[in-house]
């Protein structure tokens, strides 16, 4: 065992362990385990019946474990006592192929294999609303252009400052914290990493910002558009691959006009080519649409893309340049799972590089306001079906997770869709009661 989980605990007086996973529709799941029982833990896993979360299973299937990984250890800052641990899912004696993290380990098989490792970051944008949900928690916050609010983002300075304390006290090196584009909303940025850790606190960080939230009588959350005439919430991904060792960051050509090298090139080519295809992922629920297909918001821009496109430091493509040496996903948003946010940019660059794909030339219109002088360019989806559908024909999907993966997750997102569809809302009432 890489670390004693038990001795760890004795050390730095951990008295329970928050032992987690999140399921195919990304929620976080836990049991609670006091720090007696966690050397069994380590050994055998904590027990769950699958089909309780959200993964395809049965109630006859059997005892699924989760078996937490040590070095992914995170003390509470919030509540020191207690210790979280993602874990990755077992079931008789192997592991479970259909689940998040376990579907990333995978593709970082993958990646090794070819002599690369992928480093990512994400930018986290949340509102702080009431608790119901249903409204700001700050009743100022009334700017038409409210992004960068000083005032605004100082009222509500005792919730960034606690869940940036606690990035620093974990050594994350946050180094910038800032209110969004939409009113009552924050980004709060830390370090990029190797991305199985860059998904693991990518996990945490939505765990603990709701947790610091509700401590101040607020709620955190990072659906993809809450409020009709506001900005929505992105995830947007900045990726770059190094080699084994991590030190030679392989996306980089000094002597190109963008700093991207020829393998940068094909791993965004692979991007662009599996966007569509891959969106069930990037952009996972029925409200995901409203935000990249939305109406100009009271601020002026979405900020979102509804076309295939990459440009150079332009804000309005789904793929930016901002720097050498690395490219940003504009596209995912706050309800796409952690794991399979990375685990699908890597199946889309790795076929990127195997087919050597080609990207194309760069764009640089306006998106927003120039889009209609450009012929044949690809759009995604406009609804979650549509993209479930694609993703089940997905032959690049496929060949990365596997079919028992895409044909679980296709599955469970169909049955998301049809639970949706038999609710009746309040648009179909106003607009058809009288009909």
């Amino acid at each position: 065992m890489a670390k004693d989980l038990a001795a760890t605990a004795k050390a730095n007086n951990i008295e329970y362990f928050l032992i987690s996973f999140v399921d195919l529709l990304g929620q976080l799941r836990a049991k609670l385990v006091p720090a007696r029982a966690i050397r069994s833990m380590q050994k055998d896993g904590a027990g769950f019946a699958g089909f309780a979360a959200w993964l395809d299973m049965t109630p006859a299937h059997p005892d699924m474990f989760a078996i937490p990984d040590p070095d992914s250890l995170i003390q509470l800052p919030w509540k020191p006592e207690v210790g979280w641990l993602a874990a990755d899912l077992w079931m008789d004696g192997k592991p479970v192929e259909a689940s998040p993290r376990v579907a990333l380990k995978r593709q970082i098989k993958a990646l090794t294999k070819k002599g690369f490792r992928m480093k990512t970051g994400v930018e986290c944008e949340f509102f702080l609303t009431n608790p119901a949900g249903d409204g700001l928690s700050d009743d100022m916050d009334q700017e038409e252009k409210p992004c960068y609010d000083q005032s605004a983002l100082m009222r509500r300075y005792d919730v960034i400052r606690e869940i940036c304390d606690a990035m620093l006290n974990l050594g994350w090196n946050p180094y910038q914290n800032d209110h969004e584009d939409a009113n009552g909303q924050f980004e709060m940025n830390w370090d990029y990493d190797d991305c199985l850790k860059t998904a693991d606190k990518h996990t945490f960080f939505k765990f603990m910002a709701k947790s610091i939230a509700e401590k101040h009588g607020y709620r955190a959350t990072f659906m993809p558009k809450p409020f009709k005439k506001l900005t929505g919430n992105g995830c947007h991904a900045h990726v770059s691959v190094w080699d084994e060792t991590g030190k030679e960051n392989l996306f980089l050509n000094d002597g190109d006009e963008m700093g991207l090298s020829e393998l940068a090139y094909q791993f965004l080519g692979g991007v662009l080519h599996s966007a569509d295809e891959m969106a069930a992922m990037f952009i996972p629920t029925v409200n995901s649409y409203k935000r990249i297909d939305a109406a100009v918001t009271s601020s002026g821009a979405t900020w979102s893309p509804n076309a295939i496109t990459y440009s150079g430091n332009n804000r309005t493509h789904m793929v930016r340049i901002p720097d050498p040496g690395r490219f940003e996903i504009r596209l995912m948003d706050g309800a796409t799972n952690p794991y399979l946010l990375q685990a699908a940019m890597a199946v889309a660059g790795l076929d990127g590089v195997a087919n050597k794909r080609d990207p194309g030339e760069r764009i640089d219109l306006n998106m927003y306001t120039e889009q209609h002088k450009l012929k044949n360019i690809r759009k995604l989806p406009t609804n979650l079906l549509d993209a479930i559908r694609m993703l089940d024909a997905s032959s690049v999907a496929r060949s990365g997770f596997g079919d028992e993966f895409i044909d679980s997750y296709v599955k469970l997102k169909n049955e998301e869709w049809k639970r949706f569809t038999r609710d009746i809302s309040e648009w179909e009432r106003s607009h058809t009661l009288d009909c």
